[in-house]
């Protein structure tokens, strides 16, 4: 089975660290196809809006239509790219963020062959809108990368941050500079952001106005997460609502993988799942007070919420299942063994 794959976020710097990228790149190792970005705005003089997007790759796309089974679209929101009517093969559209409460859903999405999303939050209103031809696909990452590491020793609070900002408005809305702001306030904590090659200079000076170099670490660099991963006590993701983030973050995912609790924003579906599990804490707002009590609440019950993550940790959440599950939809839209 032959899949064309279609991202509409800029080429990224760092491939290898992202990730969608990461899990298209194991989807094509079962089932083959190519990749094509549709955001032209890298060589484009002036910024063109989304709605145009693919329409300068429209041609070679036909062209392909003749090698392929399907196509797979992945967008954070479900945006009705104009483009996608021109395409003759089965859609699946994954909107690999999930829907933000009360988001309206096109009536365009009742004319694909699938949609997808990451939560079911997401999909009881996709239901809602009579989009009947969905489904949740949780997202899963390598396990075979991780291993578990015992709780850091000594006083301080060591937390890893993955979810990078893409804009200086993410600074606020991914809850950079409250973590920061928290550092400022509570000496022990260290903080460790992994940084994507975007913004860099701005996050540096951030650290520097507010001198906190000897708090904060920025790894700018492709990097061993597991290594990392072993010399905290838990990763961290923030957004102040949903589709700022993936709505199961990969570096939540890597954490748990390798036995480690996370911290989450309310706002972020995989909230539910982590309350529900008891495998970290919900952060409620994205305030300094809200951050550093759920800090404080982590340690306070921190046996019980490591013991948690290893136990759910290499078991709901592997590329293994999803990979499977979105072999399911592709096999049911074009009758495949």
């Amino acid at each position: 089975m032959n899949v064309l794959y279609h991202l509409t976020v800029l080429p990224p710097q760092m491939p290898e660290a992202e990730a969608l990228s990461q899990e298209i790149e194991a989807l094509r190792q079962t089932y083959a196809g190519d990749l094509i970005y549709l955001n032209p705005n890298r060589q484009a003089i002036g910024r063109i809006p989304r709605i145009c997007f693919g329409f300068h790759r429209l041609l070679e796309i036909r062209r392909r239509e003749a090698r392929i089974a399907l196509h797979h679209f992945y967008n954070p929101d479900p945006f009705p790219f104009p483009v996608l009517r021109f395409l003759r093969r089965p859609i699946v559209y994954t909107v690999s963020s999930g829907l933000a409460a009360n988001q309206p859903i096109p009536a365009f999405f009742r004319r694909l062959a699938w949609v997808t999303v990451p939560d079911e939050r997401s999909l009881t209103q996709l239901r809602a809108a009579g989009i009947d031809n969905s489904s949740v696909v949780r997202a899963g990452v390598d396990i075979s990368r991780f291993s578990h590491a015992p709780r850091p020793t000594g006083d301080e609070i060591r937390l890893l941050m993955g979810s990078a900002p893409w804009t200086e408005a993410q600074f606020a809305s991914k809850g950079v500079d409250a973590l920061l702001a928290a550092a400022r306030q509570e000496p022990r904590l260290h903080l460790i952001f992994l940084w994507r090659g975007v913004l860099t200079n701005q996050m540096v000076a951030r650290v520097q106005k507010l001198g906190l170099q000897k708090q904060v670490t920025v790894l700018n660099r492709l990097v061993d997460v597991n290594q990392i991963l072993a010399d905290v006590h838990a990763a961290i993701a923030l957004a102040d609502g949903p589709g700022i983030v993936k709505s199961y973050p990969h570096s939540l995912l890597d954490s748990l993988a390798a036995g480690k609790p996370v911290l989450v924003s309310r706002a972020i579906p995989m909230a539910d799942y982590v309350a529900e599990m008891g495998c970290g804490e919900v952060v409620e707002e994205i305030t300094t007070a809200a951050i550093l009590g759920s800090v404080e609440r982590l340690l306070a019950a921190y046996p019980a919420r490591m013991a948690a993550a290893q136990r759910v940790g290499k078991k709901d959440f592997t590329q293994e299942a999803m990979v499977e599950s979105y072999g399911r939809i592709y096999r049911s839209l074009t009758g495949a063994d």
